[in-house]
């Protein structure tokens, strides 16, 4: 059975919205998925009012409708031009939305699904975490599952770094039984990198690490960020709201524009390096994959790196991609998150929320 699904993802970063449409053989854990088409759009003036959402900034909820709309009626304009073009009828599009505060149990990713659904005309899964978060889990991560769809080897272990606004990781064993699947959050990671640049450089983010590239690590900085990002790494808990380092950016944002990012780049990546050792070859994915500096201080820790494009899924899609497996689980009638990842505590109803209901 051939059927064709779409995911949506906009990044904790709000660089812009990512959507792809798959083709999938197969059904349930028996998935083969590759990606017929992408594209991307910036987000625009709406980047500015859900980074004052996400920043915690006191909006009427005429507000929050507002921007859940706006966003809604993007995704709806960007995979109508997606679907159009490919001539094709997906099964089912997932959309996870704009996470704007993530401090488990509390946690809204904020988007009106309903234009899409209208657009498409297909079965629509978002609130893709609410589930879990209300049978006790920290509704995250969520895509180990669709990782193990992707990425897993029957001889080789692997372990998928996303390197978006955090660093979170699946941890795959050779072999293919899902049990022995893990994933976890590591630390903050272009969230800082991010807030270094606009603080020190005047920049929205360090292009290609270009910046980090040309700077010398501050020591005293460098263990400062070491000393939280441990905390981090070793709580045992989904990252968000609350640990984006900003007061250890406020410190030492008077270094050198270029020391700091060079610090900062110098932390995150080498937490990251030594979270990861020893969970198999690490693939990398995520914005963060651009920054040079930040895959030199990775690879410093690991050794080589590859990316998810030696799988034929781009280092920006991959998030998108693995939404649009989940949106193909659920619909197949598959618990895409795993209690023994989330900490749940109580057996769900069902996966996600629907529009159109599941045929």
């Amino acid at each position: 059975m051939v059927r064709y699904a779409v995911g949506c993802m906009t990044g904790t970063s709000l660089d812009g919205l990512d959507a792809v449409l798959v083709e999938a053989e197969g059904v349930g854990l028996d998935l083969r998925v590759r990606t017929l088409a992408r594209t991307g759009v910036e987000l625009g003036a709406l980047a500015f009012g859900l980074g004052a959402a996400t920043s915690g900034t006191p909006m009427s909820a005429g507000d929050f409708s507002r921007l859940a709309l706006e966003l809604g009626e993007l995704h709806a304009q960007v995979v109508g031009e997606l679907v159009d073009r490919s001539g094709l009828e997906p099964a089912v599009c997932a959309l996870p939305g704009q996470t704007v505060v993530h401090a488990p149990p509390i946690s809204m990713q904020l988007i009106n699904p309903w234009p899409v659904a209208q657009r498409l005309g297909c079965p629509v899964i978002h609130d893709l975490r609410g589930a879990d978060l209300a049978a006790g889990g920290q509704g995250a991560p969520i895509t180990p599952l669709a990782d193990w769809v992707l990425f897993r080897s029957e001889e080789a272990d692997r372990a998928i770094v996303n390197l978006g606004g955090f660093c979170n990781v699946t941890s795959l064993p050779a072999g293919l039984d899902t049990q022995g699947v893990q994933g976890f959050d590591v630390c903050v990671c272009n969230q800082v990198l991010d807030s270094c640049a606009r603080a020190a450089l005047g920049m929205p983010y360090d292009h290609e690490g270009r910046a980090a590239l040309a700077g010398t690590p501050d020591c005293d900085a460098v263990d400062a960020l070491r000393d939280v990002l441990r905390g981090q790494s070793t709580a045992g808990r989904s990252l968000g709201t609350g640990d984006e380092c900003g007061p250890w950016v406020n410190r030492y944002a008077s270094l050198d524009g270029k020391d700091l990012m060079a610090s900062a780049v110098r932390a995150v990546g080498t937490e990251i390096g030594e979270r990861i050792s020893g969970s198999g070859f690490a693939v990398l994915a995520g914005g963060g994959v651009r920054n040079a500096a930040l895959v030199r201080a990775i690879e410093d820790v690991v050794g080589p790196c590859q990316t998810t494009e030696a799988f034929g899924i781009g280092v920006q899609e991959r998030e998108a991609v693995c939404v649009a497996v989940l949106g193909l689980l659920a619909l197949d009638g598959v618990v895409y998150t795993q209690a023994s990842i989330t900490g749940r505590t109580r057996p769900l109803m069902a996966e996600g929320s629907w529009i159109g209901g599941r045929p």
